[in-house]
């Protein structure tokens, strides 16, 4: 077996091999509305594009989604049908900016994917604030657009938790192109809160780092707190610049606390500062934090007696409860990510990355010979992928463009890692 360093190293090489650079034959305000309306791509080369930030906190996530994109498009010799399929990884964080999106170069790699004609599929963000960037210029062009980690409910609904003007901001072109693979933050809500319910909670404290995706998980907490019978104490938004969260921790005073944030919001020093505070306090995390960055004290994680205290969810669940549901795409896809890169228990992520190239070439593999055609492409992601058998169990694609999948995984820290402890039975609105 790989040590995760060996196996990342491994990736590197690889993206050494497919993460091609394309240059804008375009001004950066040319977003471009090409190659959609059933224009179909000419030639027989198709180009799938990823865009997840490659540095900072969220860099180990990101390759693992790239390494579950790569295993899945090597399974198929990256071709389908008669299309060769040419892969592009993409940076959306920067020096400046890194552990999440920034909003000028996701613009920036969403205008690229554009200006590429041969463009079939994108596959990002990993930060739901990067997709309300990068969305409605993909949207615009026609170009379908799959993203392994978004949970921000207003992406694909009006649900509660979203903001005024959501999503039809979104889809400027007023059709859907946009799927994700995990259930949104409505599910992811209510499962923190069902475990919270369970672990005796009778109050909570939220924080949130203000991002779309904090914010709005945090909103989300608070409507299934309500429905649930929790006290909902406070939701105090954070600044990831600042130097500790001392004077915010001291205004915890109920039994349980939700950092609904991402690790490169500076979510470390928070937990760190929430559990000095409140030395009994319980603490729970959702999936944006759920990383090696935050939970490995080794990799400046919180310490090891926090650990102990803290619980997350995640959309995926464990191999072991794969098995037990004798899911043969997912026990293939644990066996072959070990057989290529050594890691028998890859980050959560993978599994993500894997699946959602796994539906991009399965939609494309469904539509035959238009899968050059960008709306037969997107048509067939979101209105024709139904009772799919994936490596994350059977689901379909609604019109809206959520999965139907709503299961959460409850894990908790061993040995520095995120680990899968149990399944969270949750429903939105719950």
């Amino acid at each position: 077996k790989l040590s995760r360093v060996r196996w990342l190293a491994l990736l590197s090489c690889l993206l050494g091999v497919f993460a091609f650079t394309v240059a804008a034959c375009g001004s950066d305000d040319d977003e471009g509305d090409s190659g959609g309306g059933g224009a179909g791509i000419s030639g027989d080369s198709l180009t799938i594009y990823s865009s997840l930030p490659l540095q900072g906190t969220s860099k180990e996530q990101s390759e693992a989604v790239i390494a579950g994109e790569q295993l899945a498009l090597k399974q198929v010799s990256n071709k389908v049908g008669k299309f060769k399929i040419k892969y592009v990884s993409l940076d959306d964080s920067t020096a400046q900016n890194p552990g999440t999106a920034d909003e000028a170069q996701t613009a920036s790699n969403a205008r690229e994917a554009v200006q590429d004609k041969a463009t079939i599929f994108y596959l990002g963000e990993f930060n739901s604030g990067g997709t309300k960037v990068s969305l409605p210029i993909l949207n615009k062009a026609g170009i379908p657009q799959i993203s392994p980690s978004n949970t921000y409910v207003g992406l694909t609904t009006d649900k509660p938790g979203s903001e005024p003007g959501e999503p039809e901001k979104y889809y400027p072109a007023q059709t859907r192109t946009y799927a994700r693979v995990v259930p949104a933050d409505d599910i992811q809500g209510a499962a923190l809160v069902t475990t919270m319910v369970e672990d005796g909670c009778k109050s909570l404290h939220i924080f949130n780092d203000k991002t779309t995706y904090g914010a709005g998980l945090a909103r989300n907490i608070e409507r299934s707190a309500e429905n649930q019978g929790l006290t909902v104490e406070g939701n105090d938004g954070t600044d990831r610049n600042a130097p500790n969260y001392r004077s915010l921790a001291a205004k915890v005073n109920a039994d349980c606390f939700v950092g609904s944030g991402v690790t490169g919001e500076n979510y470390v020093q928070v937990f760190k500062d929430v559990a000095a505070a409140s030395p009994t306090v319980k603490l729970y995390g959702p999936d944006g934090v759920a990383e090696e960055a935050f939970t490995n004290p080794a990799e400046g994680g919180i310490p090891a007696d926090v650990g102990a205290r803290t619980k997350f969810t995640v959309a995926t669940l464990g191999l072991e409860e794969f098995k037990k549901r004798n899911n043969a795409e997912a026990e293939k896809f644990f066996a072959d990510f070990e057989a290529e890169y050594g890691e028998s228990e890859p980050d959560p992520y993978a599994i993500y990355g894997y699946e959602t190239m796994a539906l991009a070439l399965a939609t494309l593999k469904a539509v035959g010979d238009k899968a050059n055609d960008r709306e037969a492409v997107y048509t067939q992601l979101v209105t024709n992928t139904k009772d799919r058998e994936s490596a994350l169990g059977v689901y379909s694609i609604d019109e809206n463009g959520d999965t139907t999948l709503t299961d959460y995984g409850l894990y908790l820290i061993k040995d520095g890692l995120p680990t899968f402890e149990k399944v969270i039975k949750a429903q939105a609105g719950g």
